[in-house]
């Protein structure tokens, strides 16, 4: 069913000292979602026109170093986790935004927690999705590490020439590949969206590598049960990067949190799984009750 939601054109929006790459979907008065990524074209626009449609405010954007927002030199980010908190707090403050619901996937996942626990007057709840609740580095020791095949991909697989353009894509198919669940791997999807992202990126060698050398801080796992804001656990049961069980540990460490399997899913969401985690953030434990109450 065709959707007919106003979107804006992606912009640069000024926070701090840094450019944050951004476009929204629906009306500004509605309870507001966002989606920090670290490349805006991981939400694609189908997912937010059907996301703004329910009835949502749907602001996307590139963290830093990732898309078209502020980048770094590879391998020396200028900026810790923290930082990428406060720059998604102050984008709530651009857009005049109180409170909103954070959805995060993978390392995005990391800056909303963080942005749970330390302001958690800005934030109605929280999606989080195939995350874990441990920084980059080793896992805790009760939690799995990233599989076998990723760590081959990562150690045995050369870096691209960053320079050239069609190494990259490849490159970036193939990290798409391993990173699949069982259900299956769509070439084809993942070649066009790897071309998407190298040709909009400023720096790709920055956007792959930089966030492995944040600094981190301190830990917050053992902060997790102090949150009370209504969350979503989601996680494929094939993540080969941060394996099924950091999400069912996220789960039992965030009181009343709602753990939601995706089958034969790996480190990815495809777009079989929309409207099942659109169905959880909107209704029963994400219902409109309880989610993304301004």
């Amino acid at each position: 069913m065709p959707l007919h939601v106003q979107r804006s054109p992606e912009h640069l929006v000024t926070v701090g000292e840094v450019d944050l790459c951004v476009s929204t979907f629906g009306d500004r008065q509605l309870p507001p979602v966002l989606l920090p990524s670290t490349s805006r074209l991981f939400w694609a626009d189908q997912f937010c026109e059907r996301l703004a449609g329910a009835g949502r405010f749907v602001l996307r954007y590139d963290i830093r170093d990732t898309g078209r927002s502020t980048a770094y030199p590879a391998g020396s980010p200028g900026y810790s986790l923290r930082d990428l908190v406060s720059d998604l707090i102050g984008l709530l403050d651009v857009f005049e935004l109180p409170r909103a619901h954070l959805v995060g996937f993978s390392v995005a996942g990391w800056i909303c927690q963080l942005a749970a626990l330390d302001h958690r007057d800005r934030v109605s709840a929280l999606t989080l999705i195939n995350t874990r609740p441990t920084a980059p580095g080793p896992a805790d020791p009760d939690l799995p590490e990233h599989s076998d095949r990723i760590m081959e991909f990562f150690t045995k697989t050369p870096a691209p020439d960053w320079s050239d353009r069609a190494a990259v894509i490849d490159y970036g198919v193939e990290q798409a590949r391993v990173r699949a669940g069982t259900h299956g791997f769509d070439e084809q999807q993942a070649r066009q969206q790897a071309t998407r992202m190298a040709d909009r990126t400023t720096n790709m060698a920055s956007s792959v590598r930089n966030l492995a050398f944040v600094d981190a801080g301190e830990r917050w796992r053992e902060r997790l049960g102090d949150l009370t804001v209504p969350t979503l656990v989601v996680h494929g049961t094939d993540d080969p990067f941060f394996p099924y069980a950091n999400g069912t540990a996220l789960a039992r460490e965030i009181p009343a949190a709602t753990l939601l399997p995706l089958h034969g899913i790996g480190h990815e969401l495809p777009p079989t799984t929309w409207e099942q985690l659109l169905t959880a953030m909107l209704s029963g434990a994400g219902s409109s009750e309880n989610f993304g109450r301004r």
